[in-house]
């Protein structure tokens, strides 16, 4: 790994452990049992306190083979323009949520993305972050 790719990924890291930790304040505030959208109107507010751009609800469209068709899929967060966040509430994160988040991280050509599910005591046992195009991120992962 170069040193371009070392300092991208310590922003980035350090950028996940922003949107990690407003999350974990939103869920200690909440608690799990709410719809996934008060969870997106609440974390937003926390990440924009903090300083952070958010766009919420992104439409994404598909291309195929370089022409669109008209289909768009929606992206839960972008925050700083960098990293994808996919909110959910479900029973348990499954491997279809993760392969979800992966392609969108592939579409947009991001590099990081996290998936945080809100249904859990511990918020930190529903985080997934996934990176697109290293071969290492050398940082532990939150989980997964």
């Amino acid at each position: 790994m170069d040193k371009s790719q070392l300092t991208e990924l310590q922003f980035l890291n350090e950028l996940s452990g922003r949107i990690i930790g407003a999350a974990i304040e939103v869920h200690k505030e909440l608690g799990p049992g709410l719809l996934e959208v008060a969870y997106e109107i609440c974390l937003t507010k926390e990440l924009m306190s903090r300083g952070l751009k958010v766009e919420t609800q992104i439409e994404l469209p598909l291309i195929y083979k370089g022409e669109q068709t008209g289909k768009t899929f929606r992206v839960d967060m972008l925050v700083d323009d960098t990293i994808l966040v996919e909110l959910k509430h479900v029973e348990q994160l499954m491997p279809v949520h993760e392969v979800q988040l992966m392609t969108y991280l592939k579409l947009t050509g991001k590099k990081l993305g996290l998936l945080i599910n809100f249904n859990v005591p511990f918020l930190k046992d529903g985080i997934r972050r996934r990176l697109n195009g290293f071969p290492y991120d050398g940082i532990k992962p939150v989980r997964g």
